[in-house]
């Protein structure tokens, strides 16, 4: 598939990365790039390309959006205009479209998130209501944009304990839109020595 990469030539709009004083000079810039990343995203979402390869052509660490806002200042700014939301819609409309990534795709990576039993029953309950799945959920939430203000500064907090419950996102098997309340909890520990879960062997993937 022939994507929109082209619409940028190496070494025409490709900025240096920039410091923090120089930042406001170049957004007040910004505009006509907003446009030109937009109308690339376009073209890619015209090509009809699976949720996955949009993603990764236009929002990835190696699409058209990194490359033309490669500072955090810049890409900071992008995410919170207006043609970054209609980027975001585009992915909405690829993932109810073609919810599968296609089978000689780019392979899935499974990660295990631990969190308080209260929040993964509260993840549970939303996807009920919204009449879809854990998995769909969690990705609809980690596509979203959030500030540096909402992270946590790890520094100093020590070693964190270990929660009651462990959700794992990633695999196959999730219908489209079904709900499901698939986990793994933690079991209890004998003689000290943890136990490893077997290890997760995704089919077909379902986005």
């Amino acid at each position: 598939m022939k994507l929109a990469r082209e619409a940028f030539p190496p070494g025409r709009h490709r900025l240096l990365p920039l410091n923090r004083k120089e930042t406001t000079a170049v957004l007040t810039q910004s505009p006509q790039k907003y446009q030109e990343v937009l109308q690339a995203a376009e073209r890619v979402f015209r090509q009809d390309p699976d949720w996955v390869t949009f993603f990764r052509e236009v929002l990835g660490v190696e699409g058209v959006v990194r490359q033309q806002f490669p500072s955090l200042d810049e890409l900071t700014a992008f995410e919170q205009s207006d043609e970054y939301a209609k980027i975001q819609k585009m992915v909405v409309k690829l993932r109810e479209k073609r919810p599968t990534a296609e089978p000689d795709g780019e392979p899935t990576r499974v990660i295990t998130v631990r969190l308080p039993a209260s929040m993964h029953e509260y993840l549970k309950s939303e996807a009920h209501d919204l009449r879809t799945s854990m998995n769909k959920l969690c990705i609809s939430k980690l596509l979203q944009v959030i500030g540096e203000d909402q992270i946590p500064n790890e520094r100093g907090s020590g070693v964190p304990k270990p929660t009651a419950a462990r959700t794992t996102l990633g695999g196959g098997g999730l219908g489209n839109g079904a709900p499901t309340g698939a986990s793994n909890y933690a079991q209890p520990q004998q003689g000290g020595q943890p136990q490893t879960p077997p290890p997760f062997k995704p089919t077909q993937p379902r986005f």
